[in-house]
């Protein structure tokens, strides 16, 4: 793999133009349940190519902050109290659209993940300069934050996986079966395949549905139980406190260095050395014991872009396509899971069972792929050696 000739660090250049925080982040797929965030002192005992913080992104892509005499509070306090604006407005508009006389449900699902993009990001940079904050209360919403994120991120992600599952399943009971048999099998066993992938197909896809679709109706009760809770309005108070006052920690307001660059690059060495330990490729088939290291990999990767656009004030383009093959990953890995779960349903046919077999096999594939992507954008030179 090859590092880009410009250099990648959070650390700003002093004689560029300031940049501005987008209105509209990237929006990001979030798993069925809440993702706890990394240690401080980081994960992974990966192998770099060479040493880490040394590289800066062009200035025209990402528009990096002047150092000059900004200070943390001046590049800090109001990144957050414009997440926190946006976390308002989004509630707000959430209220509008999922009251009985709307019926834009589109419109409140698009509420929704405003509202846990915004959670997302003011949680995650509350985690990487929590020295920078007061340590107390950062730690206090950081955790309130991630819950809610969490709940409101279920249901979506259940409605998801039922799709990707159903149509996978329309393309494997299409004429040709998935790539699973060696080249000399016989006509026979093929058709006889074809014929219990046919039958089993549509049981198969109504179990999934069963299942997931009242997964997905307990998530929005839980969803919708949760922002009516005293918890949830205690948040929503705490966000709009953040909106006009970010308790800092004393000094922070002059140690720019300290409080936002030194945590900004530890984030990043953090992302470098989780990829670096992940498994090499070609080296041996799917291994699900694998999946934790790339669930964190994708975490530690989002924490990263989040302290890119706090100090840079952009996001980092040359991650978006890493983090979407790493959205991809997970996709396919809760698929796979949801696909053997349902095969472990008492008394199924064997038919049925038979295609939920296959159908967790694609999945499976489908992730090692995505893992062949992420190696193929990963635009580091970071060594991919196994832990």
């Amino acid at each position: 793999m090859r590092r880009p000739d410009q250099q990648t660090t959070t650390r700003p250049t002093p004689d560029a133009a300031p940049g501005t925080t987008p209105d509209t982040p990237p929006a990001e797929a979030t798993g069925p349940g809440t993702e706890r965030l990394p240690d401080a002192t980081g994960t992974g005992t990966g192998r770099l190519a060479e040493p880490v913080g040394a590289v800066r992104l062009p200035d025209a892509a990402t528009g990096p902050r002047p150092t000059g005499d900004l200070t943390a509070e001046a590049v800090l306090a109001p990144y957050l109290r414009g997440q926190a604006a946006d976390f308002l407005r989004s509630l707000r508009l959430h209220h509008e659209h999922s009251s009985p006389a709307d019926s834009g449900g589109h419109d409140a699902a698009a509420a929704t993940r405003a509202l846990r993009r915004s959670a997302r990001r003011i949680s995650g940079s509350l985690h990487t300069f929590r020295a920078a904050l007061d340590p107390h209360w950062a730690d206090q919403l950081r955790a309130e934050l991630a819950w809610l994120s969490g709940v409101l991120a279920r249901e979506h992600a259940y409605a998801n996986r039922l799709t990707r599952l159903v149509e996978a399943l329309h393309q494997l009971s299409g004429p040709a079966l998935p790539a699973a048999r060696a080249a000399g099998e016989s006509t026979a066993p093929d058709a006889q395949g074809r014929t219990a992938l046919g039958v089993g197909t549509a049981r198969a896809g109504a179990l999934l549905e069963r299942r997931l679709t009242l997964a997905r109706t307990r998530s929005h009760s839980a969803a919708l139980q949760a922002l009516g809770s005293s918890r949830f309005h205690a948040i929503a108070d705490a966000v709009a406190l953040l909106a006009s006052d970010v308790p800092l920690a004393p000094g922070a307001a002059s140690r720019i260095a300290e409080a936002l660059l030194e945590p900004a690059e530890r984030a990043e060495q953090r992302l470098l050395a989780a990829v670096a330990a992940l498994p090499p490729d070609d080296t041996e088939p799917y291994n699900e014991a694998q999946d934790a290291a790339w669930h964190q990999a994708r975490l530690l990767l989002r924490l990263h872009r989040y302290a890119h656009e706090v100090v840079l004030g952009a996001v980092d383009p040359v991650l978006a396509a890493p983090g979407h093959a790493l959205d991809l990953h997970r996709d396919a890995v809760e698929a796979a899971g949801a696909a053997a779960a349902a095969a472990r349903t008492p008394r199924i046919a064997p038919a049925t069972a038979y295609a939920l077999g296959v159908l967790h096999a694609d999945q499976r594939h489908d992730a090692e792929a995505a893992r062949a992507v992420f190696r193929e954008a990963w635009p580091y030179a970071t060594a991919l050696s196994a832990p």
